[in-house]
């Protein structure tokens, strides 16, 4: 609590805050308040490691704040059993006039320490028997009750003692001066002294041991909290560590029982996993209808024994929310009817015979074909691959297929692959990155097969590289021992050519910003996961990013857009359009007022597939009555004043674009105020909710790993579902898709960014 005072003091000192004004004396006098606070907390710190005066263990340092501006005005001591402030600018004295005088009520009941009652030096005149008689009587019936316990003999351990003569008006004495207490295990044995002191208090004192006193509610409160993280950690935390001793330590501190492993992995996570299942089944079955995420089929290895894959499926449910389903481990490639069949398991395992509750699924696109069978043979689902999936891909068609990325890689690939055989040039360009980036670190080199395996990610990371030390580069080529390594190897002038011509990194430029801008929006939508209706505009705005790109490095159009329009059929679901168009999010509003679908948006072939769609989700007998509605809805579209309700955005505070405000009023104006069409609203209210995208839980690599080796039983299999379950499930309920590895790669790269931000300040702040 005192630091968080400490850090609230000088806040308010540096930004000013408070009801007045902050003078220069106030701020000071606040840093020699804190100097003085720090101080005595480090001496406390160290007396109560036993290097120290006793008192410390009672006297706590206190800061005092000025209201008025926030500022630490003073130091105070607090005794911590009684709760007296006192004056901190003399402890020792604050001891002996509070605690051994009698002052605190609560000193009292506790032993002295140890140290307090060891005998001090006495003279040999006090400490020697007097030749008197009734001496060796005193001395055999034991010490008298006011006497020091003297635990330890220092003249045991003594070479010798130091007399020194004291002379009186009658005679000379000879008296025996102790030297400073000494132990024979050296200083160590402070601490086992320390130990001992501590037995003792706790023998004359059981009823008194310090720590707070909690209820029983409160208790079991803060184990359940406790539980709870380390089962939604899902591995990120081992379940030993609650046997570590200072985490047991710690929860003695704070007045909890330990726990121990064995409860954790029994029946604590049984209740926990009940309590979470009972609530996702109670909310799936609330619901009119649901669609099916299904996410882990194109993980190429998890790390797990035998390439195993981790599927993940969930369950989206009408009102926006997701709830977690299971978790499928299956082993190498999924065959399309293995497949198939887990999906279908799943649908009949939610909805039993009422499989019409399921009106779709989506998939990251492991086989299209277990979509369209499914699809086919339940004529009201609507199954999707994963936009994501979709976006990603376009990296690959792109090195594959545009003329740019393929002159960009030969290049680049010829400058990693000399830079990595060279020792010399390597040494040299460390220097430059040392010099520039304040980091040496080789160019990372695809692997030769990158090709053939269609992973293009290495390729991406060496252009990242290239760019990122392009300085360094240049920098090299000029030095003077790269022109000694160009006159013996050709391939040396060769890359100086290519690093000193500037077409070179205009070219790399243009490529980097094209991968720069696809996984920008790749990373929106997973943030963000679209639904079905925004799948046309999220493919229209690519193209648009797209056309200013090549306008802006001066690239052909065509190829590009050919590219893209190709994977677009790919990716392509009829339901895309029919969304866009039911979606009262993307009514526009023409001349007369009115609010109409955006139908002009749509090429002739998307208008049938509305038709075709709109007539396959409802039964052949009502087909004619539904397009019926659809013509009616394209001519009137829906009242201005709910239209633009609908509309209605605001901006979203962690990202700071402009949202929607309420994405569920799209399906309840269709089920209230639009209840005219009849069939035409059975299917807006079962369309526009899917979701496009099948992003779901990601598991800690910690906990794969424990799936790993303990996965072949049966029991350790058990808990393994359970705790994915539990841990997806409160994901889900904060809407978090990361991993925690995700988060920290995040935020090392964030600390890195503001570090190089600062760093090239600096740079240009010099080069002026």
């Amino acid at each position: 609590m005192a630091t968080t005072h400490t850090a609230t003091a000088v806040e308010s000192s540096a930004t000013g805050t408070g009801g007045g004004g902050v003078s220069t004396s106030d701020e000071i006098n606040a840093k020699a308040v804190h100097k003085r606070y720090d101080g005595l907390v480090t001496v406390r710190t160290k007396a109560i490691k036993g290097k120290g005066a006793w008192y410390w263990a009672h006297l706590e340092p206190l800061l005092v704040h000025n209201s008025d501006t926030g500022l630490a005005k003073a130091v105070k001591l607090r005794c911590s059993l009684c709760d007296a402030v006192f004056s901190a600018s003399n402890p020792s004295r604050t001891a002996s006039e509070h605690l051994k005088r009698g002052t605190c009520p609560n000193f009292s009941s506790l032993p002295k320490p140890i140290s307090s009652i060891l005998p001090p030096p006495t003279p040999l005149s006090s400490s020697l028997p007097t030749p008197t008689p009734n001496h060796r009587k005193r001395s055999a019936s034991g010490p008298s009750s006011s006497s020091a316990l003297a635990l330890v003999d220092p003249s045991r351990y003594c070479a010798e003692l130091v007399y020194s003569s004291v002379v009186t008006t009658t005679t000379t004495v000879p008296t025996v001066v102790s030297p400073p207490l000494m132990l024979s295990g050296g200083k160590e044995d402070l601490g086992a002294l320390a130990m001992l002191e501590d037995s003792v208090k706790k023998l004359k004192s059981p009823k008194t041991s310090p720590g707070p006193t909690l209820s029983q509610t409160q208790i079991d409160s803060a184990l359940n909290l406790l539980t709870d993280w380390l089962y939604e950690s899902c591995g990120g935390v081992s379940f030993s560590s609650v046997e570590n001793p200072k985490f047991k330590a710690f929860l003695s501190q704070v007045g909890l029982p330990t726990i121990s492993r064995k409860e954790l992995a029994g029946s604590r996570l049984d209740v926990k996993f009940n309590e979470v299942k009972n609530e996702s089944e109670a909310r799936i079955r609330d619901a009119m209808f649901f669609q099916i995420a299904s996410d882990g089929w194109k993980t190429k290895n998890f790390g797990l024994v035998g390439g195993e894959k981790l599927v993940n499926l969930t369950v989206n449910l009408p009102n926006g929310t997701s709830v977690f389903h299971k978790a499928v481990f299956t082993s190498g490639p999924v065959p399309s009817k293995c497949a198939e069949d887990i999906l279908w398991e799943t649908i009949t395992g939610i909805s039993g015979s009422v499989s019409q509750r399921c009106v779709g699924i989506v998939a990251d696109k492991f086989k299209a074909k277990a979509l369209r069978n499914l699809e086919i043979q339940n004529h009201w689902m609507v199954n999707l691959t994963c936009q994501l999936q979709g976006f990603t891909s376009l990296l690959k068609d792109f090195s594959k297929d545009l003329e740019l990325f393929k002159t960009v890689t030969h290049n680049c690939l010829k400058l990693v692959n000399f830079f990595s055989t060279n020792p010399q040039v390597q040494i040299s360009f460390h220097k430059y990155q040392l010099q520039e980036l304040d980091h040496a670190e080789p160019l990372r080199v695809p692997p030769i097969d990158f090709e053939s395996t269609k992973n293009y990610l290495p390729v991406y990371c060496m252009l990242e590289d290239i760019w990122s030390s392009a300085r360094a580069l240049q920098m090299v080529v000029l030095d003077d021992s790269y022109k000694v390594v160009c006159v013996e190897d050709p391939a040396a002038r060769e890359v100086e050519e290519m690093i000193r011509d500037m077409g070179f990194w205009s070219e790399l430029e243009a490529a980097h910003c094209l991968v720069k801008l696809i996984k920008e929006m790749t990373q929106d939508i997973e943030a963000e996961r679209p639904l079905v209706g925004q799948c046309l505009p999220l493919w229209e705005d690519l193209r648009v990013k797209v056309k200013d790109w090549c306008v802006k490095f001066n690239i052909d159009e065509g190829p590009v857009e050919k590219v893209i329009e190709k994977r677009f059929r790919k990716n392509y679901h009829p339901a895309w359009s029919a969304a866009f168009i039911l979606d009262p999010v993307y009514l526009t509003r023409d001349t007369s007022g009115k609010y109409l679908p955006p139908f002009k948006y749509l090429t002739p072939e998307q208008e049938k597939d509305v038709d075709k769609l709109i007539t396959r989700l409802v039964s052949r007998e009502e087909a004619h009555i539904a397009l019926m509605e659809l013509m009616k809805w394209r001519s009137d579209g829906m009242d201005p004043l709910y239209a633009q309700a609908v509309q209605v955005k605001q901006r979203d505070p962690m990202t700071g674009k402009m949202k929607i405000a309420n994405p569920q009023s799209s399906r309840l104006v269709w089920e209230t105020c639009l209840s005219e069409f009849k069939l035409l609203g059975k299917v807006a209210v079962r369309l526009i909710f899917l979701h496009a995208t099948s992003c779901g839980f990601k598991c800690n690599w910690s906990f794969l790993r424990w799936v790993s080796a303990h996965g072949h039983s049966r029991t350790g299999m058990d808990r393994a579902q359970k705790m994915i379950f539990i841990a997806a499930h409160a994901k889900l309920e904060r809407r978090d898709f990361s991993s925690e590895e995700d988060k920290d790669a995040e935020l090392f790269a964030m600390a890195n960014g503001e570090d190089d931000a600062l760093n090239k300040v600096f740079l240009d702040a010099s080069s002026v």
